[in-house]
């Protein structure tokens, strides 16, 4: 039996525009904790809001739990305005995290030939006009070099 349906092979080609390495401003769209025996995590799909070039284009990244990565983990919460009093209670509920914003840097590695991106840093969302400018100038210099 063959099934018709619209649209499958475009799907594939914009699959194949990847968010590049850098600084973006972003909202939350979706939290999701993942249990896993060694390494349970926070899935985290963002939604790009700066720059406008690449607007709206999701984000889908993991932060651990694990005792070593609670340090990434509590950077996020704060940095993006997470509920003091939950988390002085040490409690993380996943629909207070939809709808936050702020900034990430992400970056790409390759491992066993799989692209997996990297949520390497995290900023207030508030610090996001000084943080694209020095990004921009850096950016700008080392094309003149």
């Amino acid at each position: 039996m063959r099934r018709r349906i619209q649209g499958l092979h475009d799907a594939d080609q914009s699959a194949a525009v990847e968010i590049p390495d850098g600084l973006f401003l972003v909202r939350v769209d979706r939290a999701q904790y993942r249990w896993h025996g060694q390494k349970p995590y926070y899935l985290l799909r963002f939604t790009v809001l700066e720059p406008r070039l690449l607007a709206a284009r999701p984000i889908t990244g993991r932060v651990y739990c694990t005792q070593k990565a609670l340090w990434k983990l509590t950077w996020f919460l704060r940095d993006f305005g997470y509920d003091t009093e939950l988390l002085g209670r040490d409690e993380i509920e996943e629909k207070s995290l939809v709808g936050l914003r702020g900034v990430v840097k992400i970056s790409h590695t390759v491992v066993n030939g799989t692209s997996l991106l990297n949520l390497d840093g995290f900023a207030p969302a508030g610090q996001w006009e000084e943080l694209s400018v020095n990004t921009s100038a850096s950016a700008g210099r080392s094309e003149v070099a």
